[in-house]
């Protein structure tokens, strides 16, 4: 997501400056990256590679970039009055502070990280008005609904979202018969380059029970109101229907540097560098619901959406915790919704009154997943 967002600045230098970047580890990438942006600030989420950073800049003469390190760093930047606009990429419950201090810094943030919304709700939306932050949705999916909803009406005459969904790359297989399923099989998704955690919650269904609760907070919905349908084209990123029986659709190249500089642009449009769709060369649009008794996860989701309060926190942190389980080899993939389902029998649901109320569930939930993980030994 973070080089994609360089990729669309990169073709208007006349727009956009980078003024910080931020990254987990990979010096390599990073240093690439300071040669082509020079930045003011670059943040490593690891000390170490901070440190490797600092003197492979100095080396070549970029010492002038500063180089901090940690969580605390990351809200920094991300409500720097060096900034307008912040990319929120972070994977995992690791970006909700940083997104929301970007938040409360009044910020343009490009939202494309879940958690900060699943785990909070209305809470992260009630920041924003408080604060006047514009937050533009980044995942193709949330991006098409805003595309569709007229921006001075925004909710007026919606019946429902439809959230479309590729299925991943298991998509018509039984949920049973993926127990030997590997993270390499996981993580290759038929129509998306993403990360490998992202990779295997679209290939669970999860991601997609994180963009159905992720839609009813940002769109100020009831859950009820967000359906799933299945797509396996990636054509057709999300439809908004309406009283009178209107459907209005955004359809694209399975690209996220469409909503990148759709957000980037927002209310203006800009060229993205995306390959343009031939619609001629479509010969189908399918659609199906999802087969709910074979997605397990996707279904634990659903009542996390339909319980709501502290159920959306517990199932994102339990979530993370089974799929890193299974990334490193210590559960099944079929494992996964178990671990989560555990979790959220576990937890009492309580209502979400302030961030660190959402902080202390996380946390619980996480000890809960990992005693669980004990269980498969």
């Amino acid at each position: 997501m973070g080089q994609s967002t360089l990729d669309v600045a990169a073709l208007h230098p006349e727009r956009f400056a980078i003024t910080a970047l931020t990254a987990n580890s990979n010096v390599d990438k990073m240093l690439a990256q300071c040669k082509l942006f020079e930045p003011q600030t670059v943040v490593m989420s690891d000390p170490l590679a901070a440190d490797q950073l600092r003197h492979q800049l100095v080396n070549i003469e970029l010492g002038h970039i500063e180089v901090k390190s940690g969580a605390d760093a990351l809200c920094q930047v991300a409500s720097s009055d060096s900034c307008d606009v912040v990319m929120s990429a972070i994977v995992g419950a690791a970006g909700l502070m940083p997104t929301l201090k970007a938040v409360q810094a009044a910020k343009r943030v490009l939202i494309a990280n879940k958690e900060p919304l699943v785990m909070t709700g209305d809470l992260f939306m009630r920041e924003a008005r408080a604060s006047g932050a514009i937050i533009l949705p980044i995942d193709s999916e949330h991006n098409a609904i805003f595309q569709c909803l007229p921006a001075d009406q925004h909710k007026r005459g919606v019946r429902k979202i439809h959230l479309t969904a590729s299925g991943g790359p298991f998509l018509g297989r039984r949920w049973q018969d993926l127990s030997e399923i590997t993270p390499a099989q996981a993580c290759a998704h038929p129509n998306w380059s993403m990360g490998q955690k992202i990779s295997v919650d679209s290939a669970t269904m999860m991601n997609k029970g994180l963009e159905l609760i992720e839609a009813a907070a940002l769109f100020g919905l009831p859950a009820q109101q967000v359906n799933i349908v299945m797509h396996p084209q990636s054509i057709i990123h999300s439809m908004v229907e309406y009283i009178d029986g209107s459907f209005l659709a955004q359809l694209g190249a399975p690209d996220m540097k469409i909503p990148i500089a759709h957000s980037l642009s927002w209310p203006e449009r800009i060229e993205s560098g995306a390959k343009t769709l031939d619609i001629t060369e479509i010969a189908r649009l399918d659609f199906r619901k999802p087969d709910m008794k074979n997605l397990p996860c996707l279904r634990l989701a659903r009542r996390a959406a339909d319980e709501g309060g502290s159920a959306p926190a517990v199932l994102n942190a339990s979530n993370e915790i089974a799929v890193d389980a299974f990334l490193t080899g210590r559960i099944a993939f079929t494992d996964i919704p178990t671990v989560i389902e555990a979790a959220m029998n576990a937890v009492d649901h309580c209502d979400i009154i302030d961030i660190e109320n959402v902080l202390n569930i996380d946390n619980e939930a996480r000890e809960v997943a990992v005693a669980q993980l004990d269980s498969f030994s």
